[in-house]
């Protein structure tokens, strides 16, 4: 099995966090959002994981290596591709076209999930999907009776479906695949401006493949501040009742209200933090209380309530209740 995870994106939309890392790096709980969903799908896969493939922006020589530890302490062997443009979930999938072989999944790195991955390798395919209130912003799939799909709508302007497509695609031929996705570059075949992953599934089925869903128990959007917030929140439930404290966490009359992350050299000072808080490597937290809130590495917080914020590395904040989201080496006094 091989693991494909397009994450090309830098995500605007979580910036000032994303103007030093790329989205897929942003830690939830103590981890990259990359590192734990292909963690997820390889503890639910009990065969042989070959290879994981990140295709990926210009992101620099640091983000490659550390992806190529996370493949790595997977016992996979990692691989990067690059995707120069915006072209669409098509393109950027074709570009780690020298992967795509054999069984594979196709992971997009914008999400994390609750959900079972355990499946049957001799489907043709499985599309995760989750129900949705507004499927006008998503890719979604029609059944028959069988339950097998009979449709797949790209983000459509009237109601079809709301089954959404998630971003997580089993293959058991990624050969066929990849013939599929170059056909749509040859012939410039585009919906929407870009070369959609959706149109080749539809040209598999046409020619007899058969796809089923999968479903989702929870799907958790890390687009923006607060989704990573409530992503990092849900997190922290699910592993509620593992040790999640750093045994050289110093706290000098302060209280662990759980479930909290707290990394190797956090210091706390007459300070209350908790619940649904995660702290990054010595960060100092003084005479503050802090609740549902990411804190990244190497930053300072004093004399403060947060709630619901969203702080980087080696940031700085001093002062008053607030609802913020501070970028890395920012300060606020």
């Amino acid at each position: 099995m091989k693991i494909i995870v397009p994450m090309a994106g830098r995500g605007s939309r979580l910036r000032p966090h994303t103007l030093t890392v790329p989205k897929p790096l942003v830690p939830v709980a103590g981890k990259p959002i990359v590192q734990r969903l292909v963690e997820d799908l390889a503890s639910n896969f009990k065969g042989e994981l070959e290879e994981i493939a990140f295709i990926i922006g210009d992101f620099g020589t640091e983000v490659e290596r550390d992806l190529m530890k996370i493949a790595e302490n997977l016992g996979a062997k990692g691989s990067v591709y690059h995707q120069n443009q915006p072209l669409g979930t098509a393109h950027a999938i074709l570009c780690a076209e020298e992967s795509l072989s054999g069984n594979l999944i196709v992971a997009f790195a914008d999400t994390l999930f609750k959900a079972d991955f355990k499946f049957n390798t001799n489907e043709d395919g499985i599309i995760w999907t989750q129900k949705v209130e507004d499927p006008s912003a998503y890719g979604v799939v029609k059944l028959d009776d069988a339950g097998y799909i009979t449709d797949f709508v790209e983000k459509p302007d009237t109601f079809v479906s709301d089954m959404a497509i998630v971003g997580i695609y089993y293959f058991n031929d990624g050969e066929n695949l990849k013939n599929e996705l170059q056909y749509l570059l040859d012939n410039n075949i585009k919906d929407k401006g870009e070369f959609q992953l959706t149109n080749a599934l539809e040209n598999m089925k046409s020619k007899g493949k058969k796809f089923r869903p999968g479903v989702i128990e929870e799907w958790l959007d890390c687009g923006n501040k607060d989704a990573v917030v409530y992503s990092n929140q849900r997190v922290l439930e699910f592993n509620k009742g593992k040790e999640l404290v750093h045994k050289s966490v110093k706290t000098n009359n302060s209280v662990i209200i759980p479930p909290c992350y707290i990394a190797e050299g956090v210091e706390l000072h007459n300070s209350i933090v908790g619940p649904h808080v995660s702290l990054g490597e010595n960060t100092i937290i003084s005479n503050s209380l802090i609740r549902n809130s990411v804190i990244q590495s190497d930053s300072q917080v004093n004399d403060a309530i947060l709630e619901n914020s969203m702080l980087g590395n080696k940031a700085t904040y001093q002062g008053k209740a607030s609802n913020i989201s501070l970028g890395d080496y920012s300060n606020y006094k």
